[in-house]
């Protein structure tokens, strides 16, 4: 009786803690909406030659460098990369580097001692706090950013580890995509970056001129869009809105909730085409799970839903009949909407567009057209576990 009681209450102290806390959230959140800028953009979709690219330009750094992930693992990559930024730092080159708390939880202490004395600035975002620990635990910041003295930026899905260079054999390979910024844009990533690290850091190192130095602009129109568990939600809801003909979406995880889905569905009735790419396995135990409710009402309905066989598939991507495409770290599910920090950049240039599209229908060749019967195989295991998945799809 009093293990009932007990539970009882912790029930109740979770549930209030998250409505209280998503209370607070809201009523402190400030929108930021930056204006379209004019950049040179360029996509990555293999770790390899991405991190080939990345570190290269670190090296090549000469007054800061501004580095923002999700995870950093406690690998051979992860201290290759951390070795990069304590030669430069040696050189006299400011380094901050901002990890989420839970995402780099593991490896912390680790991190933390390795960068002792090395004049490495290190700060961890998203604290859990009190009143609303629980809550708080949850609202990751899971935007990836880099920022190379101002002029340079890096955006998109991959995290620092041996998996997303290939080197784990349950994942591998990884497909994903990262963009490169060169031009105007960069200035947003930065401001992004002062941002969480003012929250983070409790230093305000915002508008300062050596941080945004004079850019140019380049060929590609694009918008950077950051979001707090807030308003993503919306910038999708208004772009499906608009679709005309196609919404193409690739993304690990399809557990749009029923806002979204609601729009995915009047889309689909008034005659857009919709195709989703996602992973033919999962990395994450009930991801599959969650999503298959979707499917079972998309397919019949004419919605192409792609499961990609050649590895793991990480990449975020959203397009919309040809004119608008968002590549960011934002993922097609609830976490993302309602909890992540998390940035996207909306590029409406026809040329790169057309380019990230070769690159969805390359990995749509590499991916199996899942049927409505490939959902359908239920046993009272599967039930449990789809059940399981919808009660806690928020936090998957």
């Amino acid at each position: 009786m009093k293990a009932l009681l007990v539970l009882f209450i912790l029930v109740i102290w979770l549930v209030l803690d998250f409505i209280l806390g998503r209370k607070q959230h809201l009523k402190r959140l400030k929108v930021k909406i930056y204006p379209q800028r004019a950049s040179d953009i360029n996509p990555f979709t293999s770790g390899p030659e991405l991190f080939k690219d990345y570190f290269n330009e670190l090296r090549k750094a000469e007054k800061h460098i501004h580095v923002l992930f999700y995870i950093l693992k406690d690998d051979a990559v992860g201290y290759e990369f951390l070795s990069i930024l304590e030669e430069k730092a040696k050189e006299g080159v400011e380094v901050r580097l901002l990890l989420d708390w839970v995402g780099c939880l593991k490896p912390k202490r680790q991190i933390k001692k390795r960068l002792q004395n090395t004049g490495i600035e290190l700060a961890f975002s998203q604290t859990p706090t009190f009143p609303f620990y629980f809550y708080s635990f949850h609202t990751r910041n899971h935007r990836k950013i880099t920022v190379i003295d101002g002029k340079i930026g890096y955006l998109g899905g991959f995290n620092v580890g041996k998996e997303y260079i290939n080197l784990d054999k349950k994942l591998s390979p990884w497909r994903d995509c990262h963009i490169k910024i060169k031009g105007e844009g960069v200035q947003d990533l930065q401001d992004v970056f002062l941002a969480d690290w003012q929250i983070a850091a409790n230093i305000r190192l915002q508008y300062r001129d050596p941080y945004f130095p004079p850019l140019e602009k380049g060929p590609y129109q694009h918008q950077v869009i950051p979001s707090e568990g807030f308003y993503l939600e919306k910038t999708f809801t208004d772009l499906i809105r608009q679709a005309k003909n196609t919404i193409i979406i690739g993304t690990p995880y399809f557990i749009p909730g029923k806002n979204i889905f609601s729009e995915l569905e009047a889309a689909i009735k008034r005659g857009v085409k919709l195709e989703i790419l996602v992973p033919g396995k999962a990395d994450h135990p009930l991801v599959k799970e969650a999503s298959y409710p979707y499917f079972r009402k998309l397919i019949p309905m004419g919605a192409e839903i792609y499961q990609y066989q050649k590895g793991f598939y990480h990449a975020k991507i959203l397009i919309i009949d040809q004119k608008v495409c968002d590549i960011g770290t934002a993922n097609f599910d609830k976490r993302s909407f309602y909890l992540n920090h998390e940035i996207n950049c909306y590029t409406y240039n026809p040329a790169y567009i057309q380019e990230v599209l070769k690159i969805i229908r390359h990995d749509q060749q590499n991916a199996k057209l899942l049927k409505l019967k490939d959902t359908q195989h239920l046993t009272p295991w599967t039930i449990c576990k789809e059940y399981t998945a919808r009660a806690i799809s928020l936090f998957l």
